[in-house]
């Protein structure tokens, strides 16, 4: 926090949605988050946990190829066509086309499709689902005084991950209502399409060029390209050439690799070793359960964060973050029990967002706004690039039941070599930016 944001009044839920444009900003997200979460879950359970098909490891790490790159492939791609393009339009047509390529894929799963089809078809959902979600962050400015911004951004995305939990939950009761088959994952995913046509109503009521960009110009397609590949190259000069970026990014990344190794040998157990245990679900409700766990461990981070670096500042908070995750997967990955791995979930998700929360603040901090921007874009590449090589790996040694002592013990490792770049390139000569 700067010394001119310790001065601002926070205005708190209720004065932020008394302003109407928030509001349906606010409602807009809401729908497409509870969106993305049922069509999500939808297709895990389509895929992973349907008695019509037999998905092996491989199938989990091409699903979350399909739900993590577009969002780092078209991500810097979004951002440079939001500040070209009218963002109210772009919400309607994303939000649309999104409900279309929804429908599709639903046809996918109901017609048996499996590989490459139907994964295209998914592909054509979370990619257009980068354009919506960019276009709401960029637009928040328009609709809430910038003084607010950081409060209003808090609430809007708290509000966000738990709806999109909701919804979720909204396919698993639909799966049990509609069938775990073909048949009733494709009515289950298809009822997804239904929070993207209620976006795209809110968005439109907003008035044209209202959610900007004030300055906006369509430069062509090629510079707009070439803008994106330089911003790039800007945005990694400027992390190695500063230190508490490049070491916070660095502890991140390692935790990324770990989590995503951790999370295939948590799926392949769910669905093939465990089973219920009195309030302890195994299957697709299981995985619902660990979804809550960790959306619990993001609360925790968010509550106490801010206090751990504050008393102890971030090169301690983040060795010891990582730390924490390690003996986690040691002393509750390992067992390999149903409740352990409840209790890892919470644990784990809450150390990886406190060291997220810390690279966010540092890169705040510590860029220049003048290429922010480009730095949050690689940031968000990489935070999303390493957990599908991390599932790609793991989907390639675990065991079939899951039950894969090694892989838990490598992941457990990677967070102290993770702490140890931490420290090393939060030194001033840490980097090859420090020698020159």
């Amino acid at each position: 926090m700067t010394s001119a944001d310790a001065g601002v009044r926070h205005l708190g839920v209720r004065g932020l949605l008394a302003a109407p444009g928030f509001r349906r900003l606010l409602a807009t997200r809401l729908a497409a988050q509870w969106g993305d979460g049922l069509f999500q879950a939808g297709l895990a359970g389509a895929v992973l946990f349907n008695p019509e098909r037999e998905a092996e490891p491989g199938a989990i790490a091409a699903g979350f190829a399909v739900l993590l790159l577009p969002y780092s492939l078209l991500g810097p791609f979004a951002g440079a066509l939001l500040d070209r393009w009218d963002r109210r339009r772009v919400l309607v047509v994303a939000a649309l086309l999104r409900a279309l390529f929804v429908l599709l894929t639903a046809s996918a799963v109901g017609s048996g499709l499996d590989g490459v089809p139907l994964y295209a078809a998914a592909l054509l959902v979370t990619g257009v689902s980068r354009f919506t979600g960019s276009g709401l962050s960029a637009s928040l400015p328009h609709v809430v005084p910038r003084a607010h911004l950081v409060e209003a951004n808090a609430v809007a995305t708290t509000a966000g991950s738990v709806t999109a939990v909701v919804g979720a939950a909204t396919a698993v009761l639909l799966r049990g209502a509609l069938g775990a088959g073909d048949g009733g994952s494709a009515w289950t995913t298809a009822c997804a399409a239904a929070g993207s046509l209620l976006a795209a109503a809110l968005a439109a009521g907003f008035a044209r060029d209202a959610l900007g960009p004030d300055t906006g110009t369509d430069p062509g397609a090629t510079r707009t390209l070439t803008a994106v590949a330089h911003g790039l190259l800007d945005g990694g000069g400027a992390v190695l050439r500063t230190p508490a970026v490049r070491s916070a990014l660095a502890a991140l990344v390692a935790h990324r690799m770990a989590f995503g190794m951790s999370l295939v040998v948590t799926l392949l157990l769910m669905r093939n070793s465990f089973t219920d245990q009195g309030p302890f679900r195994a299957g697709l409700a299981g995985l619902g359960q660990v979804a809550a766990c960790g959306g619990a461990g993001v609360l925790l981070a968010g509550l106490v964060t801010d206090r751990l670096v504050g008393a102890l500042g971030r090169a301690r908070v983040v060795p010891g973050a990582l730390g924490l995750a390690a003996l986690t997967q040691l002393g509750l990955g390992l067992p390999m029990r149903l409740p352990a791995v409840l209790a890892a979930a919470f644990l784990l998700t809450f150390a990886g967002q406190v060291v997220k929360l810390c690279a966010d603040a540092a890169v705040q901090a510590e860029i220049g706004d003048e290429v922010r921007g480009r730095v949050f874009a690689l940031y968000d590449t990489l935070f999303n690039v390493t957990q599908v090589v991390a599932v790609s790996v793991a989907a390639a040694l675990v065991a079939h039941d899951g039950r894969s002592p090694g892989l838990v013990l490598a992941a457990a490792l990677v967070h102290p070599v993770g702490a140890l770049g931490h420290l090393l390139l939060a030194r001033p000569g840490g980097g090859s930016a420090g020698h020159r």
